[in-house]
């Protein structure tokens, strides 16, 4: 996938028939903090999907716009907009030379989507991206195997573990569950 995205950290977490997605509310230009309450994190089809963003802003923005209008095209059927976005994102000039990672989740499905054409469905439902996803990411699989907390817990728990090692995360975290 296409670069490492700066300033956010965006994880989720599925378990059982629960499902939570967190970010971070750190915005950076450079090396320079800009914004410490953004939120990345957003509820979308009548608050039946989950998604969070990495890069930059007005990308993203542009992006969740694209991949709203694609859920109502296809009646909230995400896999369909899912692909139907990424086939976009990599033809289209414009959005081609967008510069950002979507974290997308439902009940039942989990992807990574990028903008050179990329569908990541994880096996495990975990997702984990942005500069401390990975940080974030192995935090919540020790957490999701060594304890019964809810997914919003491990969310949280795994952000504030993310957030102690990368320098372009910060604790203000907001968490959405489905």
């Amino acid at each position: 996938m296409r670069g490492l995205y700066h300033g956010t950290t965006i994880l989720g977490v599925r378990r059982k028939d629960r499902v939570a997605m967190g970010g971070d509310g750190q915005v950076t230009l450079d090396d320079l903090i800009v914004k410490e309450g953004a939120r990345k994190v957003r509820k979308l089809y009548n608050g039946k999907v989950l998604v969070g963003f990495a890069g930059g802003v007005a990308d993203a923005l542009t992006l969740l716009d694209r991949f709203e209008a694609k859920l109502e095209e296809f009646k909230g059927n995400l896999p369909r907009a899912v692909v139907e976005l990424a086939k976009d994102w990599r033809t289209d000039k414009f959005l081609r030379r967008l510069e950002a990672l979507l974290a997308i989740m439902d009940k039942e499905h989990s992807y990574i989507v990028s903008g050179g054409g990329e569908v990541v469905e994880p096996d495990d439902g975990l997702i984990g991206i942005g500069s401390g996803g990975a940080y974030a990411l192995a935090a919540a699989r020790a957490l999701i195997r060594f304890t019964d907390l809810e997914p919003q817990e491990i969310v949280r728990e795994s952000l504030l573990i993310a957030s102690s090692i990368c320098v372009y995360t910060n604790q203000n975290i907001v968490v959405e569950t489905l």
